[in-house]
């Protein structure tokens, strides 16, 4: 009841909200009629809802889509565009276009059917959850110029991963099923199939991770695993710009690329992982930013061709050639290309991080037949891959900032704890009044197993610690 009043109290209803949101949330133009519905929080408007969680339900392998009216009015048996997360605006990719079978309102355990929900209110939707994976935009059948909602943006990122595979063979599809289940009731949870066939979870910890393998096994599976050791995601970066310029000739030997790398900025890598530079942004105001934040050249930051790992990650591709003939028919070929040599680097097959690739010159056949994707795109991969060893690798570690709340002669078993494990105590400071310390440290992610246990033991379980990436 104490946490329901001061919700009540102090947050602002979303008359009062959406006015001020609505700039941030939509992704479209401000003055285009969803927006301007949005910021009225008006239901005679387009609708226009977003699902934020995959709610399980009592019928094995089916969910509520939970979420929440902005504009307009959702009601049972509507048609609705359902727009993914890789939607664009124009084209055919992660839409579909569905009925509402219910509409309902979530009751702690029990679920309302109404008839129709109006903006401002939080949905349960039936029927469309084999659509969406983890969060959609939801509008009307007839609004196909309606732009996405923004995602959210977590505080935390899945960075240890365990391999997972069944004791008996036949379970196989059991556990892909269970994988596809997990994904879409765990916002912040990633599965993937690695190319060996492994089946890779990523979660944002120890104690995460533990929970989805406890709901896979007992929920979505009902069989035993084996789990493989905790692994740690590492991200492979530069630390200055390449020594020379890397020549990479293409199989048929009348392409050549000329290109240098040099490392981003971190204040321009944290912009990017946080969406305030990305592919969908304007390019004029893009480059605005970057020459007045980051100290880039205005031209250069007209001509960024493609940003990677999965098209949003925080490197890119710059084309600083001047004068170049038929330069944007191989553009795709350089972004396919990115997103490859990106994706797996080429120290440890780990993601690229805050790195800048410039194509300085291309020279290219006149007949387009002999400049086609098979000759330019391993081209460009290994041109990529060759400026970044020449400009000073390094491996980048995931470290957690732990804060822990301890008495005064506990302090001597933190410690030590902390030195074997490799951790940077930055601060320790008494709450006035109490016998109580906070303490503040990093402490590298792949140290971080049985951390919590290992500290409680050496100090009698005086220390509580919280971890967070």
């Amino acid at each position: 009841d104490a946490l329901l009043m001061m919700l009540v109290l102090h947050l602002p209803s979303p008359i009062k909200a959406q006015a001020y949101r609505a700039e941030t949330l939509y992704t479209g133009a401000t003055d285009d009629k969803f927006c301007t519905s949005l910021a009225k929080c008006d239901k005679s408007g387009p609708l226009m809802a977003y699902i934020s969680k995959m709610v399980p339900t009592n019928d094995k392998g089916r969910f509520i889509a939970f979420g929440r009216v902005f504009s307009g009015t959702i009601k049972t048996g509507q048609k609705c565009r359902i727009m993914g997360p890789n939607y664009e605006v124009g084209g055919k990719s992660d839409l579909n276009v569905k009925n509402v079978q219910r509409t309902v309102l979530m009751m702690g355990r029990y679920q309302e059917a109404v008839e129709d929900i109006p903006c401002g209110n939080l949905v349960g939707l039936f029927g469309v959850d084999q659509y969406i994976i983890k969060t959609a935009t939801i509008t009307g059948e007839e609004h196909k110029e309606c732009h996405p909602i923004k995602q959210m943006k977590y505080s935390v990122s899945p960075v240890v991963r365990v391999a997972v595979k069944t004791k008996e063979a036949s379970d196989l599809p059991k556990l892909v099923e269970g994988l596809k289940r997990l994904a879409k009731s765990d916002p912040l949870v990633i599965c993937t199939t690695e190319e060996t066939g492994e089946h890779i979870i990523a979660g944002a910890g120890e104690l995460h991770l533990e929970i989805c393998l406890k709901d896979l096994q007992e929920d979505f599976m009902g069989c035993e695993l084996h789990i493989s050791e905790p692994v740690v995601s590492y991200r492979e970066g530069v630390s200055e710009e390449s020594s020379e310029t890397i020549l990479s000739k293409s199989p048929n030997k009348h392409n050549r690329i000329f290109a240098k790398c040099n490392p981003l900025t971190d204040e321009l890598t944290v912009a990017i992982d946080d969406g305030k530079v990305g592919p969908r942004d304007d390019p004029k105001t893009r480059a605005r930013f970057l020459a007045d934040e980051h100290e880039w050249d205005v031209g250069d930051a007209r001509k960024i061709w493609c940003f990677g790992p999965e098209t949003t990650g925080p490197n890119m591709v710059v084309d600083v050639t001047k004068g170049v003939a038929n330069i944007n028919e191989v553009k795709d070929h350089f972004g396919t290309a990115f997103q490859w040599a990106s994706k797996e680097g080429v120290l440890a097959d780990e993601n690229m991080r805050g790195v800048r690739f410039d194509v300085n010159d291309l020279t290219m056949h006149a007949d387009a037949i002999h400049r086609g994707g098979g000759q330019m795109i391993p081209t460009a991969r290994r041109n990529y891959y060759g400026c970044f060893l020449t400009a000073k690798p390094r491996m980048l570690e995931p470290v957690f900032m732990v804060e822990i709340q301890t008495v005064e002669h506990a302090m001597g078993g933190i410690y030590g704890v902390l030195n074997k494990r490799r951790g940077i105590v930055i601060g320790e400071e008494n709450r006035p009044g109490t016998p109580i310390y906070n303490v503040k440290a990093y402490l590298p992610v792949s140290e971080s197993f049985g951390f919590t246990a290992d500290l409680r033991s050496h100090t009698g379980g005086q220390a509580f610690p919280q971890c967070v990436f």
